[in-house]
């Protein structure tokens, strides 16, 4: 599965184009601004667009797929919890296969209801869950520190530390990371209990 990363808008987003390199299949992750950087990478690689994949709602990682769905003929896929209008639903552990890659939803609200990572290849996309160095805010309308810390530590770190970590936005130090590499640098992901970690969202 080739990443092809792309920072977009003003708010360091980031819209990803995963291109399953045997068959020219590919599915995008969070369109919003810069969709002729989209196109542009579809076009030169000569890709069949089968999805459109929101990782939760929010529109600065939706504002574009009326238009590239419109342009490409590909379908809109959001968790069953998404209010926004949508071709399917998917929902934890639901596969989301193009060509010969595969990802699978992994459910890990906090940051909003509705929130998924997309987990395939040894690669982890959390959308505004885990952040390089932070992670999502929770004080949006649905989001839940106690949610948060559950996804957080029963899940995403518990996920190979090899794992390579590709955010929702550029917040960092660096665009990627690893789940090994946030475990020992991130300070959102040093040991707490789940009293002490809502109580350090509250104060940040």
């Amino acid at each position: 599965m080739k990443v092809h990363q792309l920072e977009v808008g003003n708010m360091k987003n980031f819209t990803y184009v995963l291109e399953d390199e045997q068959t020219s299949d590919a599915v995008i992750v969070d369109p919003s601004w810069d969709l002729d950087l989209v196109l542009d990478i579809i076009e030169k690689n000569g890709l069949q667009v089968k999805y459109i994949i929101n990782t939760h709602h929010h529109f600065d990682h939706t504002i574009g797929n009326d238009a590239l769905a419109k342009k490409t003929g590909a379908k809109i896929l959001q968790h069953k919890d998404s209010t926004l209008k949508k071709d399917a639903t998917v929902s934890e552990g639901d596969k989301i296969r193009f060509g010969n890659s595969e990802l699978t939803v992994v459910h890990t609200p906090g940051h909003s209801k509705d929130s998924m990572c997309l987990v395939g290849d040894s690669k982890i996309f959390s959308g505004d869950t885990l952040f390089v160095g932070n992670c999502g805010r929770v004080d949006l309308p649905g989001g839940s520190a106690k949610e948060l810390y559950h996804s957080l530590f029963d899940t995403v770190c518990r996920m190979g530390d090899s794992m390579i970590l590709y955010p929702g936005h550029n917040y960092g130090n660096s665009p990627t990371s690893t789940i090994g590499r946030e475990k020992k640098t991130n300070f959102v992901l040093q040991p707490r209990t789940e009293k002490e970690f809502t109580e350090f969202m509250s104060s940040d």
